[in-house]
C-alpha cells in the first residue's frame, strides 16, 4: 500500500513538468531583473550618496504593487493568466529600455529611475498574482508545497546572485550591457511561455450578490472576512514579513557593533544562503499534509531564533539566530501558499492573491519603520552603559552598542512565540484546512463556507 502512494523522483518529475518548465523561465528573468535592479542602485547611491534617495527606490517598487492590488486582482481573473504573465513582462521592460537609452546618451536621471520603477512595478502587480493563481493551474495538490518551495527557491537566487554578479558585470559590460542582458533574459521567460498552454479555470460556484465594480475590487477582502481561517493563516504570513523587515534593518548596526565591516558581507551572502537552503528543504520534502501544523511549528522556531539571535553580543550566537530564522521563512511562507492554492477556486484566486500579496508587500516597510526607530531610539538608551536597564537587564545581556537592539530582537522573538500559542487556541484557524473544502479544477469539493453565496456560474463574471 505505501509502495503505491510514494512517487519516484521522475514521477514527479512528469506531473511538475509545465510548472517547472514556466519556473526555468521566471527564474532566468528574475535573475536578470535582479541584476539590472542591482546595477540602478548602486547608479543612484553613486551619484547621490544618499540613503534617503536609495530608500526611495524601495518605495517606487513597493507602493504600486499595495496600491493596485484589488484591481489587479479583479482583472487578472478575468484575463488569460499566461497572456497576463507575457504582456506583463513586455511592457514592464519597455521601463528598462527607456533607462538604457537615456544612460547611452548620457541623459540619464535619478528620477528617470524612480519613473522607471514606479511604471515597471505597474505591469509586475499583475505579473505575480497571476503567476502565483496560476501554480494550482499547473501543479497538483499533493505538490503545491513544492512547487512553492521552488517559488521560494528562484526569489532567493536572485537575491542572492544579483549583488555579486552584478558588481563583476558593471565592471565588464556597463550598466547598457547589463540592460541588454535583462531584456534577454525577459525574453527568453516570455518564449517559453508563448510555447506552452495553461489548463483553463473551471467556473466556481462561489461569488457575490452584486458584481459592481466597486465590490468586484474588494472582493479578495470579502472572501478573506468571511473564512476568518484563511484569514489568519495571512496574518500570520504578513506578520512574518513584518519580522524580516525587522531583522534586516537592524542587522547591519547591530553586526557592526561586534563584528569588523568586513565581514558583514559574509554574513548578509550567509543569510542569503539560508533562504536558499530552506527553499530547497520544503522544495524536495513538500512538507505534511497538514500545512499549518507546520507553519504554527515554524512560527515558534521564529520566536526562538529571534531570542537567541539577540542573546549574546557574539558573532556566532548572532549567525546561528538569524540563520534559522531566515532557513525556516520560506517554509512558512510555502505552507501560506499552499493552504491558499488548495482552498481558494482558481477562478477568484487572482482578486485573493494580490490583497493577499498587498497586505504581505505592506510587512516589510512597516517592520522597517517600526523596529529601527524602537531600536535606535527606545532600546539603545535604555541600553547604553548609563541606560536605565544597564544595571539590571544589561547585567545579563550586557551593555553598551547594539544591546537595545539584541533585547527588542529577544523581546519580539516572546512576543513572536506568545502570538503563535494564542493562535493556536483559535479553531478557525487551527482546522482551517479541515473546514474549508479543497478545490479541484476551479471546484469546491464539498459545499461552500458559511457566509459565502452560492449562485450558478451564469452569475460570476467570466475569467
Amino acid at each position: 500500500m505505501l509502495a503505491s502512494i510514494e512517487k519516484t523522483p521522475l514521477t514527479i518529475f512528469r506531473e511538475m513538468k509545465l510548472f517547472i518548465i514556466v519556473w526555468v523561465g521566471q527564474l532566468i528573468a528574475s535573475i536578470g531583473s535582479s541584476i539590472t535592479a542591482f546595477a540602478l542602485d548602486v547608479w543612484v547611491y553613486e551619484h547621490t550618496g544618499s540613503v534617503t534617495q536609495f530608500a526611495l527606490i524601495t518605495l517606487s517598487n513597493t507602493l504600486p504593487l499595495i496600491l493596485l492590488a484589488p484591481v489587479a486582482g479583479l482583472l487578472v481573473d478575468r484575463w488569460d493568466r499566461r497572456w497576463t504573465m507575457i504582456l506583463s513582462d513586455l511592457f514592464a521592460t519597455l521601463a528598462t529600455v527607456a533607462i538604457g537609452a537615456l544612460f547611452i546618451i548620457g541623459r540619464l536621471e535619478v528620477w528617470h529611475i524612480y519613473l522607471a520603477n514606479t511604471f515597471s512595478a505597474i505591469f509586475v502587480a499583475f505579473q505575480i498574482p497571476a503567476f502565483i493563481a496560476s501554480i494550482s493551474l499547473l501543479v497538483p495538490k499533493q505538490h503545491l508545497g513544492r512547487a512553492n518551495g521552488m517559488l521560494s527557491f528562484m526569489n532567493g537566487t536572485a537575491r542572492l546572485v544579483a549583488p555579486p554578479l552584478g558588481g563583476v558585470l558593471l565592471g565588464i559590460i556597463s550598466l547598457q550591457g547589463i540592460i541588454v542582458l535583462h531584456l534577454i533574459t525577459i525574453f527568453f521567460g516570455v518564449s517559453l511561455l508563448l510555447l506552452l498552454r495553461f489548463p483553463k479555470a473551471t467556473t466556481s460556484v462561489v461569488a457575490i450578490r452584486e458584481s459592481s465594480f466597486l465590490k468586484e475590487t474588494t472582493y479578495g477582502l470579502t472572501y478573506l472576512v468571511a473564512r476568518p481561517g484563511l484569514l489568519g493563516v495571512l496574518i500570520i504570513s504578513a506578520s512574518s514579513i513584518f519580522l524580516v523587515g525587522g531583522v534586516q534593518v537592524i542587522t547591519i548596526p547591530l553586526v557592526l557593533s561586534f563584528a569588523p565591516v568586513t565581514v558583514l558581507g559574509t554574513i548578509l551572502s550567509l543569510f542569503g544562503v539560508a533562504v536558499l537552503v530552506g527553499s530547497l528543504l520544503i522544495g524536495i520534502w513538500g512538507g505534511l499534509e497538514r500545512n499549518i501544523n507546520i507553519i504554527y511549528g515554524c512560527m515558534l522556531l521564529t520566536g526562538v531564533s529571534l531570542f537567541v539571535a539577540g542573546l549574546q553580543p557574539t558573532l556566532v550566537v548572532f549567525i546561528v539566530g538569524v540563520f534559522l530564522f531566515f532557513l525556516i521563512r520560506p517554509i512558512i511562507a510555502s505552507s501560506t501558499q499552499a493552504i491558499f492554492q488548495s482552498k481558494v477556486e482558481p477562478d477568484v484566486q487572482g482578486r485573493v492573491f494580490s490583497i493577499k500579496g498587498a497586505m504581505e508587500a505592506a510587512g516589510l516597510p512597516l517592520g522597517y519603520i517600526t523596529i529601527g526607530p524602537l531600536a535606535e531610539k527606545v532600546f539603545e538608551p535604555l541600553m547604553a552603559t548609563d541606560g536605565s536597564l544597564a544595571g539590571s537587564i544589561g547585567q545579563i545581556i550586557g551593555v553598551g552598542t547594539g544591546r537595545g537592539m539584541g533585547l527588542l530582537l529577544m523581546i519580539v522573538g516572546i512576543l513572536t512565540i506568545s502570538a503563535t500559542c494564542i493562535a493556536y487556541f483559535f479553531p478557525r484557524l487551527r482546522f482551517v484546512e479541515d473546514e474549508l473544502p479543497d478545490v479541484v479544477d476551479g471546484v469546491a469539493l464539498a459545499t461552500p463556507a458559511a457566509g459565502i453565496v452560492a449562485m450558478s456560474p451564469s452569475a460570476i463574471p467570466e475569467t
